[in-house]
């Protein structure tokens, strides 16, 4: 009933396009329910086309309507060439066109009818290029002549270009206007259609004049055969006025050729469960024909199979569908491709920002770390060259004392003796004294650089841990940093070692001058007391100061604050006249 329903659509569509449903919509209506045989009410059609605006078709339109009160209704027992003409002759006259055609109203209606059949199932109707060239082959079959593919080709390149397929009224001016049936009168040209109409809309599947056998009398007569699905019915004439019998076909339904007897030629038999048919057809080509579409028809009811005609119009349809599906498809892979490929550039636009940013970063880090050890480097050759510095003044300094102390010696080597032993043993403890400050200055400077080196030791190996921590592209990338980082810190081990070989030294050269500092105070005691006990010579040192006494790492001092400036003042002076 679904498929009826949609036939019916069609048909209707026409007609309830055509019509002003304000106006005609009853009219319509009434017209649907007398040809498809659907009882109506009258007073009900009335309460559903009031003029108002209350009426439910004002509110819901007309397809629930014509879906809830006729479609639904329909049972089948109608005849399909009414219902297609009464259509027809509400929209024919606003639709066809005025210009001439070679073909006749009756034509035009049965073209029209046979493009519902095939036009596609959605609104508006079209018919799509492929049913086109299979009707026109149709046609063209039907009035014996040849198929102009390539012309057709041509046709339907243009045809594509433009829309997706012609309408009803497109279609019965194409096959109006003659272009693909030129040579051909109008007589052939129609008889080809009502061919056509007859196989497609009225599924008749052969018809012609052939003899039949009576039952009761066993006489002959003449009568005019219709094949269609399921049944063979015979008339008295073509023009299918007054039926004589039918003849069921089902599964079990079987034909056979029949030798010639009785003076009859060309004979076959029809076996059907409760008749058997003798039929004589007018030449053996006739014969073989018929023989061969019962049995088509027969296998066709055995199968379970549609007309051969639907078949094929569903196949093209499903085909067409597939290869939409298929299309559709194939458009959904190319937008997701589309999709995909855009956002692949755009991942490749991002990483590539991102290498451009790491290779800048990169670039600014390898540009720091170059400015970092130059600047170590600097740093190195400045503390190198103020260690060099410290040592050179160092070394004056001492060479300047040893020159200050030569000269003082060589004046006081004019006192005694045993003053001149005493005044050494003074200087030898005031140089010993000298050389343990600048010791312990020395070792607390080294001491200094010393934890500052280990700082910076530290420090290096902690950036050296955070480089081995760092990710497996950047690693390659940092290796030669790492190596070079790894070269200065062996350098600056190098050099603490250094330092503390230094430091060591440093501290040796402490213990000995503790040792000659001890060792001249015990002179010194020594020599004060000789001095004061055999020659009276203590009175030599002038006394010293009441002031407090300035007090060394080592205790008291041998001499006052006034004193050691007095002697530094005649040292000056010395060297001064000396110079």
């Amino acid at each position: 009933m679904v498929g009826l329903k949609e036939e019916l659509l069609k048909s209707i569509w026409h007609a309830f396009t055509a019509l002003d449903l304000d106006r005609s919509g009853k009219v319509l209506s009434h017209n649907l329910c007398t040809v498809l045989n659907v009882p109506h009410d009258p007073v009900a059609l009335e309460e559903h086309f009031r003029d108002d605006d209350e009426g439910p078709v004002s509110n819901q339109g007309y397809m629930p309507y014509l879906n809830k009160f006729i479609l639904e209704k329909v049972q089948g027992n109608f005849d399909k060439v009414e219902f297609n003409r009464m259509c027809w002759t509400l929209c024919a006259k606003k639709n066809l066109s005025k210009s001439p055609l070679l073909i006749s109203d009756e034509d035009a209606f049965k073209v029209w009818v046979i493009f519902n059949f095939l036009s596609e199932d959605k609104y508006p109707l079209i018919i799509v290029p492929e049913e086109i060239e299979y009707l026109l082959k149709k046609i063209t079959e039907a009035m014996g002549a040849g198929w102009q593919q390539e012309q057709f080709d041509h046709y339907k390149i243009a045809l594509n270009t433009s829309r997706e397929g012609l309408s009803a009224w497109e279609l019965i001016d194409l096959i109006g206007s003659g272009q693909f049936s030129k040579g051909m009168d109008r007589q052939t040209v129609s008889m080809a259609i009502s061919e056509v109409f007859n196989e497609l809309i009225l599924d008749i599947l052969k018809q012609g004049y052939m003899l039949k056998k009576g039952h009761k009398r066993k006489n002959w007569m003449e009568r005019w055969f219709v094949l269609k699905p399921n049944i063979i019915s015979y008339y008295v004439s073509e023009d299918l006025k007054e039926k004589k019998g039918d003849i069921i076909l089902d599964g079990n339904c079987c034909v056979e050729a029949l030798p010639d007897k009785d003076g009859k030629k060309c004979l076959f038999l029809i076996k059907c469960l409760d008749k058997t048919f003798e039929i004589s057809a007018s030449d053996k080509k006739k014969k073989q024909e018929w023989i061969q579409a019962i049995q088509s028809t027969v296998s066709l009811l055995r199968a379970g199979s549609a007309p051969p005609h639907k078949e094929a119009r569903q196949k093209r349809k499903e085909l067409r569908q597939k290869l939409q599906a298929e299309q559709e498809e194939l458009e959904r892979q190319m937008r997701e491709l589309q999709a995909a490929n855009e956002n692949k550039q755009k991942e490749l636009e991002t990483v590539r920002k991102q290498l451009e940013a790491a290779a800048a970063r990169a670039a600014e880090e390898e540009k720091k770390r170059l400015q970092t050890q130059v600047e170590l480097q600097d740093r190195f050759s400045l503390e190198l060259e103020r260690e060099k510095m410290v040592r050179q003044k160092m070394e004056e300094q001492v060479a300047q004392k040893s020159s200050e102390l030569e000269q003082y010696l060589q004046r006081v080597r004019e006192l005694e003796e045993m003053y001149k032993q005493l005044q050494e043993a003074l200087e030898d403890e005031k140089q010993a004294r000298q050389d343990e400050e600048t010791v312990r200055k020395l070792q607390a400077r080294l001491l200094e650089e010393e934890t500052a080196k280990r700082a910076e030791l530290e420090k290096w190996h902690l950036q050296q841990q955070q480089t081995i921590q760092m990710t497996e592209a950047e690693k390659q990338e940092l290796e030669n940093q790492r190596m070079m980082k790894e070269q200065a810190l062996q350098v600056a081990m190098e050099q603490l070692k250094q330092l503390e070989l230094e430091r060591k030294e440093a501290l040796e050269q402490y213990e000995e001058v503790k040792k000659k500092l001890e060792t001249a105070a015990n002179n010194t005691k020594s020599w004060k007391d000789k001095v004061a006990h055999h020659e009276g010579l203590i009175r030599l040192i002038e006394p010293g100061s009441k002031n407090p006494h300035l007090i060394t790492n080592w205790g008291p001092a041998a001499f006052t604050e006034a004193e050691l400036e007095q002697r530094q003042r005649s040292w000056k002076g010395k060297k001064a006249t000396s110079e």
